[in-house]
């Protein structure tokens, strides 16, 4: 049994010991009294009597303990052109004068307050601002929609709104502050104050409830970290419900900070004065975690990059960014990826630059196909890491624990279970299938420190979304399999295993060979409705920068690469060519808006779906959507 493995069997068979130890990794004003508190299952807690401060073991302990003058955040702003860096110390005394400015206006322990701000290091103040004081902080992200930033100023009741007057694109100027005031104009609930950082690229017009950032925080008196309860909320971090009415994930202060900080070094393999940099946006979990919290928890320098790295003239952004700041791991989305490999297929642009303290690549936000993995691992020479995680889970459920013991990788596996994490597949009879079955991926009860601690105000919404189903288990919502040497493969969400005549199929599974084809840069595969089989898998690909064959010949290609792989079964007929795939800004497929889209009933498929006039309308459609996407922030 190798070290990983004992690591692992230790967390699930002596969790408080496990974690207890970790703990001794933070400063605590008050040591806890409990390490696992059981006395409300399934609710449970971490280190409930515990009292401590986010904030300060991020910023302030660091200033005390040596890393006063070394560098805690770069701010890279390709867009404004614009690199700027703050040392500990500065960044410190720049979150203890916003805190201050807040509480001078009201905002105290358990008010929250929603950030709206672009990629710009104010952002990153305002977090540990609100931590500082005890305040709950809920970023959304910046210029999403008016009426979903309303429902999310409702859900929260915040004191405060912390925002800019614009964000910037490669192409344009977003001004935020007409959303804002237009989402306040929606909402039942009003903030007492909206305080607005005045960028030179778009001035906003200042209204009664308005207060200008400088003007509020400059001169502001410096105010100490609050101490919390290890069990109150961090952040509140809204995703998407079914409903139509967003999920507020809760976070709690010492779970969170236990697991971010133990993460760094035994996942990312990372040490303290290191830069780590993850490709990202506030706006997302990934943004909270890894460009906030963990980083700045482990004594790291961290960078917020402020534009788009890909799909701009300028393919060889990441190699430019770790190069000149020397980053030794970065952590990305394999669409990132993806983009880059159409841009650049023989990766050119990587030997133009100095890469020699680079160490690791880790990818996660959606399925990392083989094809992808293998051209980054080919092109870079380091370890390139798929792991699996979630909104919710705010870390790791599986990866490859470099700073444990590396383990072998299996492309299109994010490897195994990280500690702390105990892993079932099971049927739709709520029994566990056998190794290699497909079936829902669920997690045994309790989940580790730092998952979610409930959602908002909604108890019973956590009950029924999460742990009802499966009793005793946390359900992830995606489906897939692990196999024999207990390797985890996430092959999809649970709702995209289709049913074609009454076989259950993975459509991660027919995307991963899709993307195997040499043409093709990215790929989607969804399930439409089907009078005869019941539900027929429809094709979308992205093809390489250059390719000039024919569509036709491409299409059919990967047909018959489906059917060879995957067999007949899967009923695989039906693919085109498009330009690009809709998607989320922080890259993520908009698979579930695709699906809608094909079973709309505007475009209602009929019995055979390899009509080529229903299919150029689902992809004239589509492409309607990715517009929507890359150019409002929103589906």
């Amino acid at each position: 049994m190798g070290r990983f493995d004992e690591l692992h069997r230790r967390s699930i068979e002596d969790p408080e010991g496990f974690w207890g130890e970790a703990a001794q990794a933070i400063d605590w004003v008050e040591p806890w009294t409990k390490v696992l508190d059981d006395s409300d299952k399934p609710y449970y807690r971490w280190f409930s009597g515990g009292r401590l401060n986010t904030c300060y073991n991020c910023l302030d302990r660091h200033v005390d303990g040596g890393r006063a003058d070394q560098a805690a955040l770069i701010y890279d702003s390709p867009i404004t052109d614009t690199i700027r860096s703050y040392t500990y110390r500065e960044l410190r005394d720049e979150v203890a004068r916003i805190a201050g400015g807040m509480a001078a206006l009201g905002v105290g322990a358990g008010d929250r307050v929603i950030i709206y701000m672009p990629m710009v290091p104010e952002a990153v103040m305002a977090m540990l601002a609100c931590a500082r004081l005890g305040a709950i902080h809920s970023v959304v992200f910046g210029g999403f929609a008016a009426n979903e930033l309303a429902t999310r100023i409702d859900d929260a009741t915040p004191k405060m709104i912390l925002s800019a007057s614009c964000g910037i694109e490669p192409n344009r100027v977003v001004a935020y502050k007409p959303l804002l005031d237009a989402a306040i104009e929606m909402a039942q609930h009003k903030p007492d104050h909206c305080v607005v950082l005045q960028r030179p690229q778009a001035e906003a017009e200042m209204g009664p409830r308005d207060r200008d950032w400088q003007e509020s925080f400059a001169g502001a008196s410096p105010h100490d970290c609050v101490p919390v309860a290890a069990t109150d909320p961090l952040y509140i971090l809204y995703t998407s419900g079914t409903t139509g009415q967003p999920k507020g994930i809760v976070r709690d202060n010492g779970g969170h900070a236990v697991a971010l900080k133990w993460s760094m070094k035994n996942i990312y393999d990372v040490e303290p004065g290191e830069v780590y940099w993850a490709a990202s946006d506030v706006g997302w979990v990934v943004g909270h975690s890894y460009i906030v919290y963990a980083p700045l928890l482990h004594g790291c320098t961290t960078i917020v990059y402020e534009g788009k790295p890909v799909g701009t003239p300028d393919a060889g952004a990441f190699w430019r960014v770790i190069s000149q700041h020397k980053v030794s791991t970065m952590f990305t989305a394999p669409t990132a990826f993806r983009a880059i490999r159409q841009q650049d297929p023989a990766g050119n642009l990587i030997s133009d630059y100095d890469l020699s303290q680079y160490r690791a690549l880790f990818l996660a936000g959606e399925r990392c196909d083989p094809n992808t993995l293998s051209w980054a691992q080919e092109k870079l020479g380091v370890p390139v890491i798929d792991h699996w995680w979630q909104t919710e889970t705010g870390w790791s459920i599986a990866a490859d624990c470099l700073g444990i013991e590396p383990l072998p990788i299996k492309p299109g596996s994010p490897t195994r279970p990280v500690p702390g994490w105990d892993l079932d597949v099971l049927g739709a009879d709520g029994h566990p299938v056998a190794a290699g079955e497909i079936g829902a991926i669920v997690g045994k009860l309790p989940m580790p420190p730092g998952t979610m601690l409930t959602l908002w105000n909604a108890k019973e919404r956590f009950f029924t979304a999460y742990l009802s189903e499966f009793p005793g288990y946390y359900q992830t919502g995606d489906a897939g399999l692990i196999d024999e040497d207990g390797y985890v493969f996430v092959m999809a969400r649970t709702d995209d295993i289709i049913n074609v005549a009454g076989h259950r199929l993975s459509t991660g599974a027919m995307e991963e060979v899709l993307a195997a084809h040499p043409d093709v840069a990215e790929c989607a595969v969804i399930g439409a409705a089907d009078t005869l089989k019941g539900q027929l898998p429809l094709g979308f690909v992205v093809l390489n920068a250059g390719v000039s064959r024919p569509d036709a010949e491409i299409a059919q290609e990967v047909v018959k690469m489906v059917r060879e792989r995957i067999g007949p079964v899967a009923a695989f007929k039906t693919v085109t060519v498009v330009k690009r795939l809709p998607k989320t800004r922080s890259g993520k497929i908009l698979r579930a808006t695709m699906r809608k889209i094909a079973d709309s009933e505007d475009y209602k498929l009929p019995a055979t779906i390899d009509e080529p006039a229903i299919l150029g309308e689902i992809t004239e459609a589509l492409q309607g959507v990715g517009y929507a996407a890359d150019s409002k922030g929103a589906a």
